[in-house]
């Protein structure tokens, strides 16, 4: 019985201990109804996230349903003889990529399940110049990283102060920070949605079920109350 309660008490403690060594995540401002948002998530995503990072379980035809027509997506989204109706693969061979970064960059499809859109948030927020590194950069949320800042032209350069464990700006990039966050922002909304691009409707449908149950349990009471009335 003593070691039971022992282990007991170890696995109420244990989530605040691990709590206390998690890195601090920003909460991602997801609006999953903001089809403007996500358009443009989509379009960071594409032209730069595409080309190494596949999302195999995403098809182009499903950005129809954030409001993108079939022309926007083949004149602006599709490239190298891609259909609208294929998933978003990529070219690179896995030895190549292996080549290159040390291990294939991994599917983004359900990243946002597996990771959480905070932590994607975070993350590409989270980059800075690390002359250790082989490819130059680092990350305060993904340590040693093999992921380059692929956005750093946008955002600019960055360093962290080892004894604050605070970023700093030291190379300005072509967007303010109010305007790198808000690239951010659609980017972590696009692949949240991506993760899963039946949510919006199977929620609208969880409201029309729930309606339909409400109505139904007024009629049964109803019906009951009718049943009953002459039974004393």
């Amino acid at each position: 019985m003593k070691s039971i309660i022992i282990l007991i008490f170890i696995l109420i403690q244990s989530p605040f201990i691990f709590a206390s060594e998690d890195i601090y995540l920003e909460k991602a401002p997801i609006d999953l109804s903001d089809q403007p948002s996500l358009q443009k998530g989509a379009r960071t995503f594409i032209n730069y996230c595409l080309n190494c990072h596949s999302a195999k379980y995403m098809r182009y035809n499903k950005l129809l349903d954030i409001g993108l027509s079939k022309k926007d997506i083949k004149d602006n989204l599709l490239f190298t003889g891609k259909k609208i109706g294929d998933p978003m693969e990529i070219s690179m061979p896995v030895a190549e990529s292996k080549k290159w970064f040390g291990a294939a960059p991994p599917d983004l499809s359900v990243v946002a399940r597996s990771r959480g859109s905070d932590w994607i948030y975070s993350y590409m927020k989270g980059f800075y110049r690390d002359s250790s590194r082989e490819i130059g950069w680092n990350n305060i949320v993904y340590v040693n990283s093999a992921m380059p800042h692929i956005l750093w032209e946008l955002q600019g350069e960055k360093e962290l102060d080892q004894k604050t464990g605070k970023l700093s700006l030291i190379k300005a990039g072509k967007l303010n920070e109010k305007e790198y966050d808000s690239v951010i922002t659609d980017l972590t909304n696009f692949i949240t949605y991506m993760s899963e691009p039946g949510q919006l409707k199977r929620k609208k449908m969880g409201f029309y079920v729930v309606g339909f149950l409400l109505l139904l349990l007024v009629l049964t009471i109803k019906l009951k109350k009718e049943f009953w009335k002459d039974i004393k």
